[in-house]
């Protein structure tokens, strides 16, 4: 499925650039300023990154000890006027929260576009898919060719898709699209850097557990951004 009466919203959006969600091999890696202040950790999933089995595909293992700690999957303390069901997405500290009761929240590591940081605002997910068709924008095409193939047709689901297994698509209150995706990715090292391009990036493991939380519409799935 493609949206394509899409417009871009909050503002100066730079590109649409944000559409593609591109994965691309030129992240660059963050010092640990912007890690955030240190919260209390009541749980954290290093057993969850192994082979998974999902949909007739199988994801490979996660070498999770080359991740650093603080961007694996956790529950953690966090204090917010959000109620549960509520993601906040932390584009500075690299981090989003899915907002639980009392006082907790389940933290997912995340790599973000650069275009990500010119973004920030109230959104809310509109529709999520499973194994998910890439769409790169023309923008995309013109500066790799090698995607160009890629724009009208698509690049169907699979293991090297940059969108990975999950997708979530986020509208603004006036139901238009903001272009902003919430997705997995093949590409498990960008996972706390700023990438070249594209939007929120999960590790595939996490954005199916993410996934699986999440309930679509206006009033059920609010999503904050902030930078």
């Amino acid at each position: 499925m493609r949206i394509r009466n899409a417009f871009p919203v909050f503002g100066l959006l730079t590109t649409l650039a944000l559409a593609g969600c591109s994965s691309t091999s030129d992240s660059a890696s963050v010092d640990d300023k912007g890690a955030g202040p240190t919260v209390q950790t009541a749980q954290i999933f290093n057993d969850a990154y192994g082979v998974t089995k999902d949909a007739g595909y199988s994801l490979p293992a996660i070498p999770i000890d080359r991740v650093k700690p603080q961007f694996r999957r956790q529950v953690v303390s966090y204090q917010t006027t959000e109620r549960p069901g509520t993601i906040i997405v932390n584009t500075r500290e690299r981090f989003l929260y899915y907002i639980l009761a009392n006082g907790k929240a389940m933290r997912y590591g995340i790599g973000v576009g650069k275009q990500g940081f010119a973004w920030a605002g109230t959104a809310y997910v509109a529709w999520k898919q499973e194994w998910p068709t890439w769409h790169p924008p023309k923008e995309m095409a013109v500066r790799r060719p090698d995607v160009a193939k890629y724009v009208e047709d698509g690049m169907g689901p699979g293991l090297s898709n940059p969108l990975g297994a999950r997708a979530m698509y986020l509208f603004n209150e006036d139901g238009k699209d903001t272009l902003f995706r919430l997705h997995g990715t093949p590409e498990w090292a960008s996972i706390g850097t700023a990438a070249s391009s594209g939007c929120i990036r999960l590790m595939n493991q996490d954005v199916i557990d993410l996934y699986s939380r999440v309930r679509p519409g206006k009033g059920t799935s609010k999503v904050v951004v902030i930078q």
